[in-house]
């Protein structure tokens, strides 16, 4: 495997918590601490362009390419409907009781959002407006995965466990309890389907099989702290986590081996918590602590 560090994006007054792709082809959004919605071209890292401003921390982005709109959760519980056509925050709900830790596109016409007050709930895109809502637990939901095939959702909780839901009825199908030993902070389906991934407070990576009603495969510790997101290649054949240990690894997606480090002594990454993943078609994205953003050239 090849890996360069292919540019660094600097800008953001505050630690960058969420990044997600745009419509142009090799831009991405950013959003964090300062409550900006920039964007980037992968190509041009010294050129951010502030495209709204919102009032406070947001810590959860969504983009819906439809209607050239973000969804941005906010560290109140709050969730902001912005247009890009005009660079107006038309709308904004404050629903959840705390921050809003994870925002999932449900379909075309849904959203879902996680919030620290242990609910769930899915809103309707043309209204703006929550359908219904699913409280899991007393404890923060941290993140979200959709089945790629059936018709199941994993959320992971700050209650130590993984709760598997039926998609249409947001009913609990099963409970994975005391998953981790502390809070579970990220989650992923495998591109076929065939694993769920899960990573904790506890610097666990876990693999849950979904063909064996998630029985749970020999684990490993991961990092030194928290694992804070898992991401995917588009190809399916290696994936990445992030830690608050300021690095990034990349993963065997067949046997889970570890097959790279990066970190700011061997490839002058991150020197904070590394937050969030993208995989574009070009290159992996990672956002920090640190207010920056740095796309990464990997070549299996």
């Amino acid at each position: 495997m090849e890996l360069q560090k292919k540019g660094q994006f600097l800008g953001h007054n505050a630690a960058v918590y969420a990044i997600c792709a745009f419509k142009k082809q090799d831009h991405f959004l950013s959003t964090g601490g300062d409550g900006w919605i920039v964007e980037w071209d992968l190509n041009r890292p010294e050129t951010g362009r502030l495209l709204a401003k919102t009032d406070a921390n947001i810590f959860s982005m969504l983009y819906l390419n439809q209607k050239n709109w973000v969804v941005a959760g906010n560290m109140y519980g709050g969730l902001h409907w912005i247009d890009l056509n005009n660079a107006v925050n038309f709308k904004s709900v404050l629903h959840h009781k705390k921050g809003v830790f994870a925002l999932a596109l449900f379909n075309e016409n849904e959203i879902l959002s996680l919030g620290g007050d242990g609910a769930l709930s899915k809103w309707d895109i043309e209204n703006c407006r929550a359908r219904e809502t699913l409280v899991l637990s007393n404890k923060s939901l941290r993140a979200i995965a959709l089945h790629p095939f059936r018709n199941i959702m994993a959320v992971a909780a700050s209650d130590s466990n993984i709760y598997l839901l039926d998609s249409d009825k947001l009913t609990v199908l099963q409970t994975i309890e005391k998953a981790h030993d502390n809070s579970v902070f990220s989650i992923q389906f495998s591109p076929d389907g065939k694993y769920l991934l899960s990573g904790g407070r506890d610097a666990y990576l876990r693999i849950w099989d979904s063909n064996k009603n998630f029985e749970e495969l020999p684990t490993q510790a991961a990092h030194l702290f928290t694992v804070n997101d898992i991401a995917f290649h588009p190809g399916g054949k290696i994936f990445a986590t992030a830690s608050r240990d300021k690095s990034i690894r990349i993963w065997d997606a067949e046997n889970f081996a570890l097959l790279k480090v990066i970190d700011a002594i061997r490839y002058a990454g991150h020197l904070k918590s590394v937050n969030k993943l993208l995989w574009t078609a070009d290159a992996l994205l990672s956002c920090s602590d640190d207010r920056s953003i740095i796309a990464w050239e990997v070549k299996i």
